[in-house]
């Protein structure tokens, strides 16, 4: 292959993930580093729910290839003139910006300040699947519910995460479980319910039922904080009846229904989006927080308090592979994450 060349997989068109087309093979330019954009060598992917969203069928036509993948690994191979943070040859995990191309190529453009050091512990493909879940849980429970890291702080606190066996859940779990908190997680297959037990909840639910009797019959009346990771509507009353007074709730499910936000009046309760992306989509002035936020997370990893979160990997990194990853994601049966490694 030409040296200013690279393998890429991505879409000229938004199809059915069973379409051979959905998601092709291609050779594209390799990029080259900018300003504190850094160059990195990319070794390891995953796939997360964003991927398939961006990817499901549209009336929509790419001129240029559409390039997805928001979690990677990698090894730092140049650097742009006003980066300061990396050098050449540093091991790095990142999720990147999603107004950029994504990481699914053999190198990709990212700006230093959302990339973080991969942890010593941990190989590329056990690193790959963590930054995407573990920055949206990381900003959802402690910039957005405005949880307290400090334990001590949080003596007789009780958080209720639903939908906790996917991706984010999974580090969430660990994240407040950290912070001291009580946990109630959501399951409703046996899979889901040991995963999130083995990852420290400490009671758990279905999501398919009315939460509060369930909670009452766990000996839990109300609940300090939630965190929603499934269909924030279908969810609302739920959440709304099971809030304490002055709680506060984050979802990142975006909702194409009216919430009716009246029912967390009487409760002064609080509602909070969380999205990943906002810092690096608008660049805003606390965008160096993932960076910092990767940072102590690798540092979690390392001292053994935070697992990754892998449930299957599958190499090489190709568009056959990545369109298997897509179906398992679509399933909406999946537990942890799905990882791929080396081009």
């Amino acid at each position: 292959m030409n040296q200013d060349k690279m393998k890429a997989v991505g879409l000229f068109k938004y199809l059915p993930i069973d379409d051979p087309e959905s998601l092709i093979d291609a050779e594209i330019d390799k990029p080259i580093p900018t300003g504190k954009d850094l160059l990195v060598k990319v070794k390891a992917i995953s796939v997360n729910p964003v991927d398939t969203k961006v990817r499901s069928p549209k009336d929509t036509t790419e001129n240029q290839l559409k390039v997805l993948g928001w979690d990677a690994a990698g090894i730092v191979e140049q650097v742009g003139q006003d980066c300061s943070m990396f050098k050449p040859g540093d091991e790095v995990f990142y999720a990147g910006s999603i107004t950029r191309p994504g990481a699914n190529s053999e190198y990709h453009l990212v700006d230093e300040r959302i990339v973080g050091h991969k942890p010593d512990s941990l190989d590329f493909a056990n690193a790959a699947a963590l930054p995407l879940t573990a920055i949206t849980a990381w900003e959802a429970l402690f910039d957005r519910l405005g949880i307290d890291s400090d334990p001590s702080k949080n003596e007789g606190k009780n958080i209720l995460i639903i939908g906790a066996a996917g991706g984010v859940g999974s580090i969430a779990i660990q994240l407040a479980k950290h912070a001291g908190l009580s946990i109630i997680a959501t399951a409703s297959r046996q899979e889901s319910v040991d995963w999130v037990k083995k990852l420290g909840g400490d009671y758990v639910i279905n999501h398919y039922e009315a939460f509060s009797p369930q909670l009452l019959h766990n000996g839990i009346k109300e609940v300090d904080f939630i965190l929603c990771l499934n269909s924030t509507e279908k969810h609302w009353n739920n959440m709304a009846e099971a809030i304490a007074p002055q709680g506060k709730i984050c979802s990142i499910v975006e909702t194409d229904e009216n919430l009716n936000l009246t029912l967390l009046k009487n409760k002064s309760a609080t509602f909070v989006w969380e999205f990943m992306f906002t810092r690096s989509s608008y660049q805003t002035k606390d965008m160096v927080e993932q960076h910092h936020l990767l940072n102590e997370l690798a540092r979690l990893v390392d001292s053994g308090i935070i697992q990754t979160t892998v449930s299957e990997k599958i190499a090489p990194i190709n568009a056959v592979n990545l369109r298997k990853a897509h179906t398992i994601l679509e399933s909406g049966r999946t537990v942890g994450k799905v990882v791929l490694e080396e081009f």
